[in-house]
């Protein structure tokens, strides 16, 4: 059973830091490129940041360069956010996504809600 499991979330002041982690299951995690995506209410899905499957290239939305990082361990099918210097409008429910390199399969977790308030 394929799962993609969403964890770190909360609630936090501007300016401060959260890390999200992705946990991966029923699937080669290794093959995979993974996204974290975001959505505000309201607003469209959109990308925040992507790693290839071995983790050599990443790619982030123009919103979060210079404050959110997005890394990975093959060992531990884990995908990882950190997100510093966070902002009001990084509120959203982030959701971690993985797209086969190898065939059209792609799978998307339940997402954790991020809060930035003071």
């Amino acid at each position: 059973q394929v799962q993609l499991v969403e964890s770190g979330g909360g609630l936090v002041q501007p300016g401060g830091s959260l890390r999200l982690s992705c946990a991966a299951s029923g699937f080669t995690f290794s093959t995979y490129v993974m996204s974290w995506y975001r959505q505000a209410p309201g607003k469209e899905r959109e990308l925040v940041a992507r790693i290839s499957s071995a983790g050599g290239n990443t790619n982030y939305a123009e919103s979060v360069k210079g404050r959110f990082t997005i890394s990975r361990d093959n060992a531990k099918n884990t995908v990882y956010l950190q997100m510093n210097m966070l902002k009001p409008e990084d509120t959203a429910v982030y959701y971690c996504k993985g797209d086969s390199t190898t065939s059209y399969r792609s799978y998307w977790g339940q997402g954790t809600q991020v809060t930035v308030s003071s």
